[in-house]
C-alpha cells in the first residue's frame, strides 16, 4: 500500500491527490455496496428456491394424508355396510328416510311481513294497497266541513 501509495504521490502530485483519492474511495464504497447487494439477492433466490421445494414437500405430504383418508373412509363405508346389512337404498332398518334438505327461496312476502308495524308507520311505508280513485276521494275536501 505504501508502495502505491508513493507512486501515485509522484505521478498524480500532491496538489491533485487528495481529490483523486476521495473519487477513488467513493468508487470503491459505491462497488463493494453493489457487490454486497448481488451476493443478497442470490442469498435471496436461493432461499426463495427452498421455501419452494419445501412448499411442494408439504403439498405432496398433504395430499398423501388425503389420500390416505378417503381410502380409509370409503373402507370404512364397505365394512359398515357389510356388518350391518345395509340396504341398496341406504337406510338402516326400521328408520324412516326423509327427504333431502332444499332451502327455502326468499320470497319478498315473508319479508315484508317480518317488519314490524311500528318500524313502517315511522318510516312511511304504506301498509295498505288504496286505488288512485280512492285515494283522490279520501284527500278530496267534503262540502260543509271546514278545513
Amino acid at each position: 500500500m505504501a508502495l502505491i501509495g508513493a507512486v501515485a504521490l509522484i505521478v498524480i502530485g500532491p496538489e491533485k491527490l487528495p481529490r483523486v483519492a476521495r473519487t477513488v474511495g467513493t468508487l470503491l464504497g459505491k462497488a463493494q455496496r453493489y457487490v454486497a447487494d448481488v451476493k443478497n439477492e442470490v442469498n435471496r433466490s436461493m432461499e426463495l428456491d427452498e421455501l419452494k421445494k419445501m412448499k411442494e414437500s408439504v403439498e405432496g405430504a398433504a395430499r398423501d394424508v388425503e389420500n390416505s383418508i378417503q381410502t380409509s373412509a370409503s373402507d370404512f363405508e364397505k365394512s359398515w355396510s357389510e356388518a350391518t346389512g345395509e340396504s341398496s337404498s341406504g337406510a338402516l332398518p326400521g328408520m324412516e328416510i326423509f327427504p333431502e334438505y332444499k332451502h327455502p327461496k326468499k320470497k319478498w312476502r315473508l319479508k315484508q311481513g317480518a317488519t314490524p308495524q311500528w318500524y313502517k308507520a315511522r318510516t312511511g311505508v304504506r301498509t295498505r294497497a288504496q286505488s288512485g280513485a280512492a285515494r283522490v276521494a279520501r284527500f278530496r275536501p267534503q262540502p260543509g266541513r271546514l278545513s
